[in-house]
């Protein structure tokens, strides 16, 4: 279970801009509650991931309060400056993530503050060595409460370019692709990030069974920097490929091949298919193909994140501008997670949350699907039941293999298992040969489960099959 941040902050960009990293914000509880809610988990076989965010504080930060008292003081340097440009402006045209100037002046003393998000968000300066030895210590607190690991926002911030900070692109993110021609960041991916992922994992394996999941936007040739030299660096850099590509099978196929291909030796792989900064992949792809979409990320080799609400199919909600929250427009893949059928407000909560319910909110809640063979949510809890039970699906080798147009297939194999998926990403059926016997262990449409399939099987228009050889 990952937790978005926790820590004490004004919420300017939910969480995202830390004031405290040791304490827990009221809005959510306190540091007491935290420590429950993971002792909690742990008693119930569930391991917890607290979001890290170290590449900036908030401006309200004691650090950085401090740092704007004089050019002098203190912490000064554990954030990034510079002087004006020759007309007053700000050093350079680079822009935030967020839109806007990447600068902002601060005019008691007469330099600009960097920012790749909002001007509140001031970036530290990570080749600062009492900035890192700060915030490994902030892991190695929470680490000593119990965390079982950290997602690390904007992992491939923390080193900037050395160029330092000129004009250029901000390239890859969550906004979408930039046009940066050395496949770089402006903001980030610079040369001196191998020797910061290696004191990253350093602290993880201080202690037993602890896992760093990077936040990576990037193609499958440097994301797989993250995983470090010799594995010294995040255990799961997290992989976007089936969230930026193109969902047809051919593009499909070409994003599972690349990644595998670019994997240094050792590595683990992992898929992620939404998140809290990109529409929900049922708005994305439509109801039917996130079934599809669904058994994909379940079956292929790695690790699969699933997001809040996307086990129940959930789209983006309907925010209208009166109740919009997010400085970046992220918030129809944010709405409330529909617990109940019947209760106010699906069962999230008893205050009106921040945010609107989705449309149907009651039909596509835990509760309406929880008995429904055909739900969502039931497609979910057999396909994770196929992977547990399955060497193959769990842990074996992938090799995709040759399918008919609008298909994408793919061989699982180990310790003498063979699963086949079969996942039709077009609207029409389509026919496809299967040497041998099979039976099938899971279907994206009900009935298809435990059946023979022996010859060719036909796929209906959005339908997935997982077969075992036998």
């Amino acid at each position: 279970m990952w937790l978005s941040p926790i820590f004490r902050s004004p919420m300017r960009d939910y969480g995202y801009d830390v004031a405290d990293y040791l304490d827990v914000d009221p809005l959510f509880g306190t540091l007491a509650d935290a420590e429950h809610l993971i002792a909690e988990a742990h008693a119930r076989g569930i391991r917890v991931l607290l979001d890290f965010v170290p590449n900036h504080t908030s401006s309200e930060h004691p650090w950085f309060l401090d740092a704007r008292s004089s050019r002098d003081a203190a912490h000064r340097d554990w954030y990034v400056w510079r002087d004006p440009a020759p007309d007053g402006g700000p050093p350079n045209h680079l822009v935030s993530q967020f839109g806007g100037p990447a600068w902002t002046l601060d005019r008691a003393t007469g330099q600009y503050w960097y920012h790749s998000f909002l001007p509140e968000q001031p970036e530290l300066d990570w080749r600062n060595p009492r900035v890192r030895e700060a915030m490994l210590d902030v892991m190695r607190t929470w680490f000593g409460r119990g965390i079982d690991g950290f997602r690390i926002d904007v992992l491939w911030m923390i080193a900037k370019d050395d160029a330092p900070w000129a004009d250029a692109p901000v390239g890859p993110g969550p906004d979408g692709p930039g046009s940066d021609p050395r496949g770089a960041l402006a903001h980030g991916d610079g040369p001196g990030m191998e020797p910061l992922l290696e004191a990253l994992r350093a602290v993880a394996d201080e202690g037993p069974d602890r896992v760093l999941v990077g936040e990576v936007y990037m193609p499958p040739t440097r994301l797989v920097r993250y995983y470090g030299v010799e594995g010294r660096g995040a255990h799961l850099p997290f992989n976007f490929a089936l969230v930026t590509a193109r969902w047809d099978a051919a593009s499909i196929r070409a994003a599972i091949d690349d990644y595998e291909g670019a994997l240094p030796a050792g590595a683990w792989p992992n898929w992620v298919l939404g998140n809290h900064d990109q529409p929900r992949v049922a708005t994305r792809v439509g109801a039917a193909q996130a079934r599809v979409a669904a058994m994909l990320l379940l079956t292929l080799r790695g690790t699969p994140t699933i997001y809040y609400g996307d086990e129940l199919g959930l789209p983006d909600a309907e925010v209208p501008p009166a109740r919009v929250v997010d400085v970046a427009g992220r918030d129809p893949e944010r709405s409330p997670m529909p617990w109940s059928a019947t209760r106010p407000n699906a069962g999230f909560s008893g205050a009106t949350p921040w945010l609107p319910l989705v449309a149907g909110a009651a039909g596509l809640s835990v509760e309406a699907q929880r008995d429904d063979d055909g739900s969502m949510l039931s497609l979910h809890r057999r396909l994770l039941a196929a992977r547990r039970a399955s060497p193959a699906l769990h842990a074996g080798s992938l090799e995709l293999i040759d399918a008919p147009a609008g298909v994408v297939a793919f061989d699982r194999r180990h310790a003498g298992e063979v699963v086949r998926v079969l996942l039709n990403l077009a609207g029409a059926p389509v026919a496809a040969p299967v040497d041998g016997d099979w039976t099938c262990l899971a279907g994206t449409h009900p009935g298809r489960d435990g059946a023979s399939v022996r010859g060719t099987v036909v796929l209906d228009g959005d339908e997935g099959l997982v077969l075992r050889r036998g």
